[in-house]
């Protein structure tokens, strides 16, 4: 597993190196000093874990997870206690306060590997792809919709727009938890607002700041963020 350190202080990112050197599971791939160096580094090197400060000049950690289309694994260290509740909110591992003391990274570590374990767990039993069948329900409305109809979900709030036929019903669920389930070959997270079924995909065109804007079948219009522009590239080329 792969992490960054993004920190502000330099002495702290030492110190967590060299607490990670017991835990070998887990490799150091770099280290960043404000939420705009993690940014780039976050894109360019694909992490699977952060350590993440919270209080940093420029933007906060929180602020940096806001930014991401697709957030890491994230365990917060830093050196107010404070934040813990936010952090947990925004779904992190664990909270660890400066000085950290190497019982409790031992035990967020432990989290890590068990959330790696589950993640591997679920693309063994296989995740939900445009051959499945899925529930919906919106107030006194249902559906029982194949995936292959579905032509894209849209973040909304706490809820999640569901397109398919001339239906929009609303579902409470996070895109994130949402992107989880879905088979990644057939669906793909676009921005942090957008997963779009790549089978309805009928036309792309290069957009602003170097995404993209996907055409699907029927007329509807999807942004590719910057960010995961390349990714659709790969995705979609010979």
């Amino acid at each position: 597993m792969k992490a960054l350190i993004i920190d502000d202080e330099r002495l702290a990112r030492k110190e967590l190196m060299k607490l990670m050197e017991e835990h070998p599971s887990i490799e150091i791939i770099g280290e960043a000093q404000n939420a705009d160096e993690a940014e780039k580094m976050i894109e360019e090197l694909n992490p699977d874990l952060l350590f993440l400060d919270v209080q940093m000049p420029g933007r906060t950690g929180f602020q940096l997870l806001e930014s991401l289309d697709m957030a890491p694994l994230v365990i917060f260290t830093t050196a107010y206690d404070e934040f813990a509740l936010k952090a947990f909110e925004v779904n992190a591992l664990d909270y660890l306060v400066k000085p950290i003391p190497t019982d409790r990274l031992a035990e967020a570590v432990r989290k890590v590997q068990e959330k790696a374990r589950l993640r591997e767990g679920r693309l063994r039993d296989g995740k939900l792809g445009v051959n499945d069948q899925v529930f919906v329900k919106d107030g006194d409305r249902c559906w029982f919709v194949s995936l292959a109809n579905i032509r894209m979900f849209e973040s909304d709030g706490n809820y999640i727009k569901v397109f398919f036929d001339n239906n929009r019903p609303m579902i409470h669920k996070s895109l994130n938890a949402l992107d989880e389930k879905l088979d990644e070959r057939a669906f793909f997270r676009a921005s942090r607002k957008h997963i779009v079924n790549l089978s309805w995909v009928e036309g792309i065109e290069p957009w602003f700041n170097g995404g993209l804007m996907v055409r699907l079948r029927g007329g509807d219009k999807v942004e590719v963020s910057r960010r995961q522009a390349a990714r659709f590239k790969d995705m979609m080329s010979l």
